[in-house]
């Protein structure tokens, strides 16, 4: 009896992991290329709740969210290596008096971008899209290598669910490198 109850639950879990991969699969498009010497990688963050994305803007707190990017190594019979990360930050401040979303990107730490506009299409593609960002030089590959670029992205403030089911999304998407 007991292990029947064991196996079902085992079941029970492996099915809520599989959604859990399913829905993080659709929430977050990765697509990495390679182009003049570098993994490049792009990112489209969908199903955003944009209502509330709204609400949170709207009453003024600095909404920010980070991608934390990992591209790894497949390694048969082991655990697969990291060989780079990168931290991107994308926050929208904005202010109420004169209507105007404050954009920033930080990569690594270190301000990229910044723009100002009074579009609220173009900040919340601001805050979900990242384009061709450089993550790694090709010439430090080896050829016909198993590579996967793993991204996991937060929001904050951490007291609304702007991705509307949990606290992160993440998601990852394998490569071969052939010069």
């Amino acid at each position: 009896m007991n292990r029947r109850l064991f196996l079902w639950s085992a079941a029970a879990v492996a099915l809520v992991a599989a959604a859990a991969i399913l829905r993080a699969a659709e929430t977050l498009r990765i697509v990495p290329t390679v182009h003049e010497g570098q993994v490049l990688v792009s990112v489209e963050l969908n199903d955003v709740d944009v209502a509330e994305v709204r609400e949170v803007i709207a009453s003024g707190l600095r909404t920010t969210f980070t991608y934390n990017i990992d591209l790894r190594i497949v390694v048969p019979a082991w655990v697969d290596r990291t060989i780079a990360t990168s931290v991107i930050a994308i926050s929208d401040q904005y202010d109420n008096l004169t209507r105007q979303h404050r954009l920033t990107k930080t990569i690594d730490g270190r301000v990229a971008e910044t723009s100002v506009t009074t579009d609220e299409a173009q900040a919340h593609k601001w805050l979900t899209t990242l384009k061709s960002v450089p993550l790694y030089a090709t010439s430090r590959l080896d050829p016909n290598r198993d590579y996967y670029v793993r991204i996991s992205t937060r929001e904050r403030p951490r007291g609304a669910s702007l991705l509307g089911w949990g606290p992160a999304v993440t998601g990852q998407a394998k490569f071969t490198f052939i010069p």
